[in-house]
């Protein structure tokens, strides 16, 4: 396992925080209150490892299939439903959301290999990630893939937590599937809007890796 380049300033900045509250905690309270101390450097400890965990990039055996759409995320699916497209597409598509908690790896990757058509920042709210209205309102970047004819749509969304969504696509880019798309900081959420006729092979509350799960095929 290593750290995603993503982390290394939040993680380096940390770990100075964390040293200069605990030689501070140390030199003021050791002698006069040194439980509250030690609780000031375990907890602030927790905080540390659970930044360190958040930036991981787990070594993966990665799918590679040509007919297969992959996920782009660790996380919970959340919505399997046909809905109106509202952005670059005007019919009707297939949505899969996956939900990602703090505690899952974030890093996303390309669900299909082929070109980036289509990749636009939208500025928004923080609404919780699972919101309904969160795909439409919030923070997010949107990415069409263009493969043999077919495209999919897939949306990086930030949630309550999520206050920067880092995307590493241009238009025009040829890409690789399960190569890094971009990066989410803090609980979020992946929604990938796939054509009607995507046979779906994932069912709601299933728990998807990204880069190694088949979510659909076409």
């Amino acid at each position: 396992m290593t750290i995603h380049k993503e982390g290394y300033k939040t993680i380096a900045l940390s770990t100075i925080i964390f040293g200069i509250i605990n030689v501070l905690s140390f030199y003021f309270l050791s002698y006069s209150l040194p439980l509250l101390s030690w609780l000031i450097f375990f907890g602030t400890l927790g905080l540390l490892i659970f930044l360190i965990s958040f930036f991981r990039l787990p070594k993966r055996e990665l799918t590679i299939q040509d007919n297969a759409i992959i996920a782009p995320a660790d996380g919970k699916v959340v919505v399997i439903e046909e809905v109106q497209a509202d952005e670059y597409f005007t019919d009707r598509r297939m949505q899969v959301s996956i939900f990602m908690s703090p505690l899952n790896v974030h890093v996303n990757r390309n669900p299909v290999a082929g070109e980036v058509v289509y990749s636009e920042y939208h500025k928004g709210k923080y609404l919780v990630a699972w919101h309904p209205k969160s795909s439409t309102e919030n923070e997010r970047h949107s990415v069409v893939f263009r493969k043999n004819g077919k495209e999919i749509l897939v949306k990086q969304i930030a949630g309550a937590l999520a206050k920067r969504i880092c995307n590493y696509l241009q238009p025009g880019q040829q890409v690789k599937q399960t190569d890094e798309m971009g990066f989410i900081k803090f609980g979020s959420r992946v929604d990938l809007l796939l054509p009607l006729d995507a046979k779906i092979l994932v069912n709601i509350g299933d728990k998807p890796k990204g880069g190694v799960t088949v979510i659909a095929t076409w």
